[in-house]
């Protein structure tokens, strides 16, 4: 398969995490997708690798994209501090506990949609959240999780938390 795409929330309040993700071949929709993102910046919209620290990227090469728009320096430093940090971590993590396999770790790239709050405050929270949201995203789209039969036998009572009604 090219593509795997998993998504995942966690946590509450203004530093609740939300991850869609997709993860494919360098050379499939996946690498296209990663190439544009890092190419195609716009202002509020600064995409950037995770990395574990300046100079340690991880692999597989992982570009995060932001959900909303960046409007001032404290969403920005909490995009690029806590929020990288985690993502970087939990790409790492997955790959040492075998969710990605380590032989296709070079082939492969991430695409991971962020979440941050404007209103978010608490940098700790920022990373838990983020870190869990993208391990159970990478989980998911590794394991094809919601199976199509999963999907159904919940289409019925799921309770979306912020369907607003």
């Amino acid at each position: 398969m090219s593509m795997y795409v998993g998504e995942a929330l966690v946590g509450d309040g203004n530093e609740i995490a939300h991850i869609d993700l997709m993860i494919g071949s360098k050379d499939g929709p996946v690498g296209v997708a990663f190439a544009n993102a890092l190419a195609n910046q716009s202002n509020g919209h600064t995409n950037l690798l995770a990395v574990l620290t300046p100079n340690v990227a991880v692999k597989p090469s992982t570009v995060m994209i932001t959900k909303v728009t960046i409007k001032g320096m404290k969403q920005a430093v909490q995009m690029f501090g806590p929020a990288q940090f985690a993502v970087a971590k939990a790409v790492a993590d997955s790959v040492a506990d075998g969710v990605i396999p380590k032989d296709q770790a070079e082939n492969l790239v991430i695409v991971c949609g962020v979440f941050i709050h404007p209103a978010a405050n608490d940098d700790k929270k920022i990373y838990e959240y983020n870190y869990q949201a993208t391990k159970d995203s990478i989980k998911n789209a590794m394991g094809g999780l919601p199976t199509a039969q999963q999907m159904i036998d919940q289409k019925d009572t799921a309770s979306h938390p912020f369907k607003g009604f």
